[in-house]
């Protein structure tokens, strides 16, 4: 008898080759996902009674057309012929090979340009995923009604577009396969540090972008940037542990306790890292994944070779000139030669690029200057950190934030 958790996370890896199957065979993502659910809601009852069937995707891809014909029929009976000669040609999935181009030719779908990425994030998750609407709009911090809004305009939009479920031409395979990669990095970063919420992140969305990113690996084999990815979230992830502390309270990386970094998830960061390098011209998520295998390799905080992360820095903005990126090249010069250094840098790139007034970055520069102002025992310091603190919906995050407010007011005024 397989457990509950088992079970649904079977259900969950399942999910997307069996609605790719439903896709192709019918070119209906709705209604495909529709019929996807019905299979797995008939799975959860009958194999925890009765247990996993020897082939499980097959029997759900079965019970999957069925109930796709069923919906087609009810939906317009001037098709029945078609939908007939469909049910005369159900037959077991095919092998290995036609189930992974199935797999990323759904990834790439829910990725199509037509969509926003706020549409190409929500139908991943929900399509690719597996996660339910609720589970989703809990992620962002939203209702239910307006996720389940925005994931019905992303199907719309992609029916309207024309979209189809079939591989794209070599260059706009490789544009479609950029986006896959950002939408699940954003996923990532969502769980990492959450937008919202009394908890710093979120597991479940961390663990959920390694797993499609690991079947991205696999179905798309060869890309080097879909094994930096994977090798960038990996290394980030292995920190996880040493994060918070017993009162889940926020603990930035220079005071993390190293040995509680989970090794098995470095060691497998380096090696894939490793084996692409060199590979070409690094892309950003290989030189982002290359700076943290530098913090990976330091023992200590005080180890860390920050003249080489600020080195990878240059080289990640010339290809990657974002805000973000700006901004982590300030605290690599910062940790080089000093906080003079940074907050001369700082203004620099702010004055250039508006730094501040990127809602990307607003909060950050503002945490990062309070941060240098505090190593040169700056009064203002903590002025900074609280208005970091208020442009911040994490709880974990502001009460961190406060508390170096707090901290740095006393040595002041002590």
């Amino acid at each position: 008898m397989t457990g509950p958790a088992a079970l649904e996370d079977l259900l969950r890896t399942e999910a997307p080759y069996v609605l790719s199957a439903l896709v192709r065979r019918f070119g209906r993502f709705e209604a495909a996902e529709d019929a996807v659910q019905e299979a797995l809601l008939d799975a959860s009852v009958q194999w925890a009674r009765d247990g996993v069937p020897e082939n499980p995707r097959s029997w759900l891809t079965r019970i999957g057309y069925r109930r796709m014909v069923d919906l087609l029929r009810s939906e317009q009976a001037a098709h029945r012929r078609e939908i007939q000669v469909g049910i005369a040609e159900v037959v077991t999935p095919a092998g290995p090979a036609a189930e992974t181009d199935d797999s990323l030719a759904l990834l790439l779908l829910c990725c199509h340009p037509a969509l926003s990425r706020t549409g190409q994030v929500a139908l991943t998750l929900r399509a690719v995923g597996g996660l339910t609407t609720t589970e989703i709009a809990h992620a962002y911090g939203v209702t239910e009604n307006t996720m389940g809004t925005r994931i019905s305009r992303a199907k719309q939009t992609l029916r309207k577009a024309g979209a189809r479920f079939t591989p794209p031409g070599q260059a706009e395979r490789a544009d479609r396969i950029g986006a896959v990669l950002e939408v699940l990095y954003l996923v990532f970063n969502e769980g990492y540090t959450a937008t919202a919420g009394a908890e710093l992140g979120r597991v479940d969305l961390t663990h959920e972008s390694i797993r499609l990113t690991r079947m991205l690996t696999r179905i798309a084999p060869g890309e080097p940037e879909v094994a930096g990815l994977l090798a960038l979230m990996l290394l980030t992830e292995a920190r996880r542990p040493a994060r918070t502390d017993p009162d889940l309270g926020l603990v930035p990386l220079a005071e993390q306790d190293r040995s509680r970094w989970d090794r098995a998830l470095i060691e497998e960061g380096l090696a894939m890292l490793e084996e692409v390098w060199g590979r070409g011209d690094p892309g950003p998520f290989q030189l982002q994944a290359a700076i943290a295998a530098v913090h990976a390799h330091a023992e200590s905080a005080a180890d860390t070779d920050w003249h080489e992360i600020l080195g990878l820095y240059l080289l990640l903005e010339r290809t990657l000139p974002t805000a973000p990126v700006r901004l982590g090249r300030v605290v690599a010069a910062a940790h080089a030669f000093g906080p003079v250094v940074g907050l001369q840098l700082l203004d620099e790139l702010d004055a250039e690029h508006g730094l501040a007034g990127d809602p990307l970055t607003a909060q950050r520069v503002l945490a990062v200057r309070a941060h240098l102002l505090d190593q040169r025992r700056d009064p203002s310091a903590a002025a900074q950190f609280r208005a970091a603190a208020e442009l911040t919906a994490n709880e974990a995050e502001r009460d961190y934030l406060l508390r170096r407010a707090d901290q740095t007011r006393v040595i002041v005024d002590s």
